[in-house]
Parts: C-alpha cells; sequence; structure tokens
C-alpha cells in the first residue's frame, strides 16, 4: 500500500502547533476523515488536557484528552449527565433527541440496560459462537483470489450485520438494510450517503416503521431470547413509547453495528501497517485475542462520547460549569503515554492489552463489548487458516464524523489460499 499520509500529517502537526492554544478544535469531521486529528490530540495531552473550545459548529464545548480525566468523567453520572445525547453533534428535532438508554442517567438507565443485556451474556454468546464461526467461514470462503475488492462491503459489513439480524431475530435478506440504517443515522448530510436533513428523517420513517413491525409481532407472541422480544415484553420496557422504542433501536443497531465491522476493517489495515506484528501473528495464531483487544485501543470505533455538566466541578485545574457540553475524547486517551506504553505503535503482544478506553467505563461501558471482541476473534482465527496474507493496495476511504471512526471501504487483494 503506497503511503502518502506521511506529508499530509506532518503539514496537519505543523498547523496544530501553529494555531493559538485557546483556538484548537479537534471536532472537525474533515479531520477525522483524512486521519490528521492526532496532532492536535497531541499537543492538548501535552499543554491542556482538559480543553475549552469556545466556537465550534456545535457550540462551545469541553475537551477532555487524558485517559485518567476520561475515567474520572465516565464513572462519575451524578455530576456528567448523559441526558439528552451522547454525541456532540446529537441532532435535536421538533420533539429533542431521541431517548435511549445510553443517554439516559440512573435509575431508568439501569433497568433498560438490564432488559437487553441477557442477549449478550456469556451463555448467550456460547450459543451463538458456532454460528458466527459458520458464517465467517461461508463470508471467507466466497472472497475472491488475486482479484480486488473492497474488504468493508465484502466481509466487514457481512459479518456484523449478518450477527446483528439475528439478535433482532429479523430475516437475514434484511441484514444490509441495517448497516444502511446504522450509517444513516451517523451520517453528516452532504457528505456522501446523504443530502439533507430531510432526506435522513425520510429514511428515519421507514427505519422506525420496520421496526414497529417487529415490536407487534414480538408483542402478541410468547417471550422470546431476541433483542425486540425483551424490549417488547420486559416488565421495565414493554410500556415505553414508540419513541423510546426507537431510539433503543437506534442505539442497539448503531452499537451493534458500526463498532466492530469498523474494527475488523482496522485489524487489517494495522496489520498491513505493521507487518512486524502480522508476521508475529502468523507464526503464533494464540496472539489472537490481545491482537483483538490492541485493535480495539488502535481504532477506537467511536471517537468520542459526551456529558453535560450537572454542576460546577473542578477538574485538571479547571472549573467545568453547570450546563457546559463536555467530551471524553476515547481515541485521545487511548494515545495517553502515561497510560499506556508507547501508545503510538500498534504492538499485538502487549503486557496489558485490554487497557483501553474504546469501550467506555462506569455504568454506560459498552454492554455489547465481549460480542464485539467474539466476533473479531472468530474472524481472525478462520482468516489465518484460509489466507497467508491480505494485502492493502489503497488508503482506506474514511468516514466524515468526529463520533464514528470507522471506513467505507478499503481496497484489498488476497494473493493466495493456504
Amino acid at each position: 500500500m503506497a503511503d502518502g499520509s506521511v506529508d499530509i500529517l506532518k503539514d496537519a502537526r505543523a498547523k496544530a502547533y501553529a494555531t493559538a492554544l485557546a483556538d484548537l478544535n479537534p471536532a472537525q469531521p474533515a479531520l477525522f476523515q483524512s486521519n490528521t486529528m492526532w496532532p492536535i490530540f497531541e499537543r492538548l495531552r501535552k499543554e491542556d488536557p482538559v480543553h475549552f473550545t469556545a466556537e465550534s459548529e456545535y457550540g462551545p464545548y469541553w475537551s477532555i484528552t487524558k485517559y485518567n480525566d476520561i475515567m474520572a468523567v465516565d464513572t462519575n453520572h451524578q455530576v456528567f449527565s448523559s441526558e439528552g445525547g451522547i454525541t456532540i453533534a446529537t441532532q435535536d428535532g421538533d420533539e429533542g433527541p431521541l431517548p435511549m438508554f445510553i443517554a439516559m442517567d440512573p435509575p431508568k438507565h439501569d433497568v433498560q440496560r438490564k432488559t437487553v443485556s441477557p442477549a449478550v451474556s456469556p451463555m448467550n454468546l456460547a450459543i451463538l459462537e458456532p454460528l458466527i464461526r459458520e458464517r465467517a467461514a461461508k463470508i471467507l470462503d466466497s472472497l475472491p483470489i488475486g482479484e480486488e475488492f473492497d474488504w468493508v462491503d465484502k466481509v466487514s459489513m457481512e459479518l456484523t450485520a449478518m450477527t446483528l439480524a439475528t439478535l433482532f431475530d429479523m430475516p437475514q435478506e434484511d441484514r444490509r438494510k441495517l448497516t444502511y440504517w446504522s450509517d444513516v443515522v451517523t451520517a453528516v448530510p452532504g457528505h456522501g450517503l446523504i443530502d439533507t436533513l430531510e432526506q435522513k428523517m425520510q429514511i428515519f420513517i421507514e427505519y422506525h416503521a420496520y421496526f414497529t413491525e417487529l415490536w407487534n409481532q414480538r408483542v402478541n407472541a410468547e417471550p422470546g431470547g431476541d433483542l425486540i422480544s425483551m424490549l417488547a415484553h420486559g416488565p421495565e420496557t414493554r410500556d415505553m413509547s414508540p419513541r423510546e422504542y426507537f431510539g433503543n433501536i437506534v442505539l442497539l443497531t448503531v452499537g451493534g453495528n458500526d463498532t466492530t465491522r469498523n474494527t475488523i476493517t482496522g485489524s487489517v489495515l494495522a496489520l498491513n501497517q505493521n507487518p512486524d506484528q502480522y508476521k508475529k501473528l502468523r507464526e503464533n495464531p494464540d496472539l489472537i485475542p490481545s491482537m483483538v483487544s490492541e485493535t480495539i485501543r488502535w481504532q477506537t470505533p467511536l471517537a468520542h462520547m459526551r456529558r453535560i455538566a450537572t454542576q460546577d466541578h473542578e477538574i485538571g485545574g479547571k472549573t467545568i460549569k453547570k450546563g457546559d457540553k463536555v467530551v471524553m475524547w476515547y481515541v485521545s486517551g487511548n494515545r495517553d503515554d502515561e497510560v499506556i506504553h508507547d501508545p503510538d505503535s500498534y504492538i499485538i503482544d502487549r503486557e496489558r492489552p485490554r487497557q483501553h478506553i474504546s469501550f467506555g467505563f462506569g455504568i454506560h461501558r459498552c454492554v455489547g463489548n465481549r460480542l464485539a471482541e467474539l466476533q473479531l476473534k472468530i474472524i481472525w482465527e478462520e482468516i489465518l487458516k484460509r489466507f497467508p496474507d491480505i494485502q492493502v493496495v489503497e488508503e482506506p476511504k474514511r468516514v466524515f464524523s468526529t463520533f464514528v471512526k470507522g471506513y467505507e471501504s478499503m481496497k484489498v487483494i488476497i494473493p493466495t489460499r493456504l
């Protein structure tokens, strides 16, 4: 893969250090799309780890950029509330943001999360594992050898959509609707997928109608083990409003789709960029679980979460005022060299590979984190059985977003099969 990113990153670093500290604004989707946000976070961690941006397209906000400060915010839901949304760019329609349990505080958050958590319990994952493995094998066996193809479309999207469709107990032939809807949820109008906010709302109507039909089917049937049945029959969720139900469906769709899919793609990219690590993995497949955790840190598939301060609070010598927007930049915390040794390097046999912040911490820690790890572990176990090499042939096309740190496409070639 030709790498023309070195000069781009050099220019980005020069610009980041030439900008007045007070004017630094990491919340720029174009920086994430070009993968040039790193120097801004590097400088903020060094010089102003609790940083106030007075003006941005999202209004004023605080950036929390160091690992331990992020932990302090993420584990203090009494002071830093999730109510009203978790992204810096929460879309407020006529009725405000969609309610969903990740954007709620206790006690309501706790009971709604508890309702769906059995779907990703260790017992259920043990049931899902052979099915995921069978599907992963089928996907990989269908890939062309010696021909260029899009890994995102053929592999990452397919496996995660199949798994999510199973969790919803919806027809597999509809699985790519989940991929599309998930992308629409986080898409910025005018940057590819959708042109206008009105178009986005129209797609939401179709999305909502589809899952309303599934709710109606499940609520009138015996309780089942799928996510929709759990919501329809759960004592704390069966009387939720249609809008709140849809908000939770949106959360489960994005959470079950974007994060794993982008880490599957990120693993292939990271191993290509670090051929010594790829060699190490091929020679010792027992490193797969460690490689999975390192990739989740290195990729950080959700770049940030935001909170609202419920009272004045001091952190890092700065006073955050009640009502202020606070953004925890997980993508920066995962590169904090005071906590993680040599954080900019991709090292698949790290001493503590699970020491990362990609899943969040505290009450909002990702409910499906073990399922994400399981899918990544399985796909790589199956890859190593089949392919001695997967070669990335050009720089991937990244998502235009400050929230989803992911890939629209990535062209690869598999030269041979084992």
